[in-house]
């Protein structure tokens, strides 16, 4: 059988690296090809509030308009 060769993962084009550094670059890279996609948080704040949906309806007349901002 014959044994196909993969090019290597990491080629040194300048310099000479000692092993402890061509060990951590190799831990980097592998670290980044495994990331996985970050969660986004979920919004917080007065556009997520549910309270708005339960409170009564906004009465008409004089003062309506005043009753109708969200209450702090």
């Amino acid at each position: 059988m014959t044994e196909q060769t993969q090019p290597p993962l990491l080629q040194v084009v300048r310099g000479e690296p000692s092993a402890e550094e061509l060990a951590a670059l190799t831990v980097v890279v592998a670290a980044l090809s495994q990331r996985r996609p970050r969660r986004r948080p979920a919004p917080v704040g007065a556009w997520r509030e549910r309270a708005d949906l339960l409170r009564r309806p906004l009465p008409a007349g004089p003062g309506g308009w005043r009753a109708s901002g969200r209450a702090s």
